[in-house]
C-alpha cells in the first residue's frame, strides 16, 4: 500500500478514535458460514451493492445513510424511482463515494482502505468473485473485515437471519425482530391458508424481466420467484428444467408446458435498455403505459396460444422483490391472482402500504404490479 494511502488510513483511524472507544468486540457468523469478528456497533460501512439500502432503510429509518461511506452504484440505475425517493429525502446520499462491482472486477481495494470502514457488506453471490480476486486477502491485510448477506440467492431462507445480522452490527436489533416479526406474519397469511384448504395449483411461468431483451423467457428454477410460486400455491413449470435459481426456458418449453398464469417481472431500466420493451411496474409508475407493454409482451412466439393469454392471467410485478426484503409483499400478490377466491379478504396492496409506513424511511407510491385481469 502507498504511503500516502498509509498516511490517510492513519489519520482517518485518529479521527474515529472516540467512535472506536465505544464499539466492543463481537464474532458473528455471516451467512457463508464463516465466523467474522467485528467493532460494533459499526460506525462506517461500505455498501458491496446499492440496493443494501432496502435492508438497512428498515432498521434506521431516520437516517439510513449515516453510517455508509461508500457504496456500489447499481440503486440509481436498477430501480431509479426509489432512489429518487430516497435522495429527495436524504440528499447527502448523492456525495457518498461510489464503487465498482467485485463481480466485474472493478472495485477499489485503496479508495475503500481511504474511508477506514469497519465493515463490507458483501452480497453472497459476490463471494465466489471475491475469493478469486482476492479482495478478501486484500481487505483482511488492512484490517477491515467482509460479511456476507443474501437476500437474493436464497431470500426465504437468508433474509431474516441477513436482517438480524445487520441488526447486530448496527446495534438495532429490536428493529430487526419488529421487521422479522411482521414479514413471518405476511407469510403466514398465505402459508397457512394454502396448507389448509390444499388447493388446486395452476401452472405458473415467471417471466423475469421479460421484454429487457429479445430472448424469451429468463426465469427461475427452484429459488427466489420459484418459491414464492409454489408458496402461492401454484406450480412453477421451469421447475425441473432449470435445476439452479436462474436460468432460460425456450418457446417450445412453455407452449408445451401451457401455463395457466404468467407473471412477469418488470421494472424501470431505461439506465439500461432506454425504451425497451420491459414493463415499467414500480413506485410511481404509469399504470396505463405498463398495461400497454405487458399487453405487447402477450404476443410474443412463446405465449402462442397458452392458456394464461386466452383468460388474461397475464401479469406484472416489480422485479426488485426478488432481492429485497420485501419478498412477502410478492407471496401475497402471487397468492391472489392464482387462487383470488381463497384470498378474497387479502389485501397486498395494504401489506405494502403498512411496511412502509411502520418500517421504511419514503412514503409509499401506489404501481408495484399491473394485469391484464380486471382485479
Amino acid at each position: 500500500m502507498s504511503s500516502p494511502l498509509l498516511k490517510a488510513v492513519a489519520g482517518t483511524a485518529i479521527a474515529l478514535g472516540s467512535t472506536a472507544a465505544l464499539a466492543e468486540e463481537i464474532t458473528v457468523t455471516d451467512v457463508a458460514g464463516r465466523e467474522v469478528t467485528v467493532d460494533a456497533p459499526v460506525d462506517r460501512v461500505i455498501l458491496g451493492e446499492g440496493r443494501q439500502i432496502y435492508l438497512l432503510g428498515a432498521l434506521q429509518p431516520e437516517n439510513p445513510f449515516e453510517h455508509v461511506v461508500g457504496w456500489r452504484e447499481d440503486f440509481s440505475q436498477a430501480d431509479p424511482d426509489n432512489y429518487a425517493s430516497y435522495a429527495a429525502k436524504f440528499p447527502e446520499l448523492e456525495d457518498i463515494p461510489t464503487f465498482g462491482g467485485f463481480k466485474d472486477g472493478t472495485f477499489d481495494v485503496e479508495q475503500a482502505a481511504a474511508l477506514q470502514p469497519d465493515v463490507v457488506l458483501m452480497n453472497l453471490e459476490a463471494r465466489t468473485a471475491t475469493e478469486d480476486a482476492a479482495y478478501d486477502d486484500k481487505l483482511a491485510r488492512l484490517g477491515i473485515p467482509i460479511v456476507y448477506v443474501d437476500f437474493r440467492e436464497d431470500p426465504l431462507a437468508h433474509t431474516t437471519p441477513s436482517m438480524r445480522l445487520m441488526g447486530e452490527l448496527l446495534g438495532e436489533e429490536d428493529a430487526a425482530e419488529a421487521f422479522i416479526d411482521f414479514s413471518e406474519a405476511q407469510m403466514a397469511r398465505v402459508t397457512e391458508t394454502i396448507a389448509a384448504a390444499e388447493p388446486e395449483r395452476p401452472r405458473v411461468l415467471i417471466d423475469r424481466a421479460g421484454g429487457y431483451s429479445e430472448e424469451c423467457c429468463m426465469s427461475f428454477g427452484p429459488g427466489n420467484f420459484g418459491e414464492y410460486v409454489e408458496l402461492a400455491g401454484g406450480s412453477n413449470i421451469a421447475d425441473g428444467i432449470i435445476p439452479n435459481t436462474f436460468g432460460t426456458l425456450n418457446p417450445e418449453q412453455i407452449i408445451a408446458a401451457d401455463p395457466q398464469q404468467v407473471v412477469v417481472t418488470g421494472g424501470n431500466w431505461d439506465a439500461y435498455v432506454p425504451g425497451g420493451a420491459w414493463v415499467g411496474v414500480g413506485p410511481g409508475a404509469d399504470m396505463e403505459a405498463a398495461r400497454a407493454k405487458l399487453q405487447g409482451l402477450t404476443e410474443r412466439t412463446a405465449m402462442t396460444g397458452i392458456e394464461a393469454v386466452e383468460n388474461d392471467d397475464f401479469h406484472a410485478i416489480w422485479h426488485q422483490f426478488y432481492n429485497s426484503p420485501y419478498y412477502f409483499v410478492a407471496v401475497q400478490r402471487l397468492a391472489k391472482w392464482f387462487h383470488p377466491e381463497l384470498f378474497a379478504d387479502l389485501d397486498p396492496e395494504a401489506t405494502l402500504q403498512e411496511l412502509h409506513e411502520r418500517f421504511l424511511p419514503v412514503d409509499y407510491a401506489p404501481g408495484y404490479w399491473v394485469s391484464l385481469k380486471d382485479d
